[in-house]
C-alpha cells in the first residue's frame, strides 16, 4: 500500500508480465483481501446505525478477547 501527501491512500498495484492476466487477477485479490478492501465494502453495502456499530464492535472484541485466552490455556 502506498501513502499519498495528503494521507490518502493509494490502492494496490499489480503488474502483468508476459500475459498472465489471470495470474496478475488472482495476485491483486489477494491483495485486496489482505488490504481488507472485500470487508470494507461489505460493510458499507448498507446503512448501519451508531448504535448497531458500537454492539458489532463490542461483540467482536469479546470473540478476539475469548480466541486468545482459549490459544493461551491451551499453550499455558
Amino acid at each position: 500500500m502506498v501513502f499519498l501527501e495528503g494521507g490518502g491512500k493509494l490502492m494496490s498495484e499489480v503488474k502483468v508480465l508476459d500475459n498472465q492476466l489471470e495470474r496478475a487477477l488472482k495476485v491483486l485479490k489477494r491483495k485486496l483481501a489482505q488490504d481488507g478492501v472485500f470487508k470494507e465494502l461489505k460493510k458499507r453495502r448498507f446503512y448501519e446505525k451508531p448504535s448497531v456499530k458500537k454492539k458489532k464492535k463490542r461483540i467482536e472484541a469479546l470473540k478476539r478477547r475469548l480466541k486468545t485466552a482459549r490459544t493461551y490455556k491451551r499453550v499455558g
